[in-house]
């Protein structure tokens, strides 16, 4: 769902506001109460909800919490050391 933001016309309250996109545009100004709100155009922002794609993808080093990543280094490392050993030995 996208968070809109909203200005008073006529005291410059500023306000976001979390909506579906088919809902009507907000009127009323929480502070004054004049109908003289308007939808300022802005970065689309919204909110992800729930566990999905975005737990490894925005985090970075040791926050990322992937399972299996730990052996999956290491086989790596061990295969590398075979193979080093196999060259040496050639």
């Amino acid at each position: 769902m996208p968070i809109y933001e909203y200005e008073c016309q006529a005291c410059g309250h500023t306000k976001e506001a979390l909506q579906k996109m088919a809902d009507d545009p907000l009127r009323d100004c929480p502070e004054c109460g004049k109908p003289e709100l308007k939808k300022l155009i802005s970065a689309a922002a919204f909110r992800l909800k729930g566990g999905g794609w975005y737990e490894t993808d925005f985090k970075t080093g040791s926050k990322k919490n992937i399972a299996g990543a730990e052996g999956k280094s290491g086989d790596a490392g061990k295969k590398s050391a075979s193979d080093s050993n196999k060259a040496s030995n050639a």
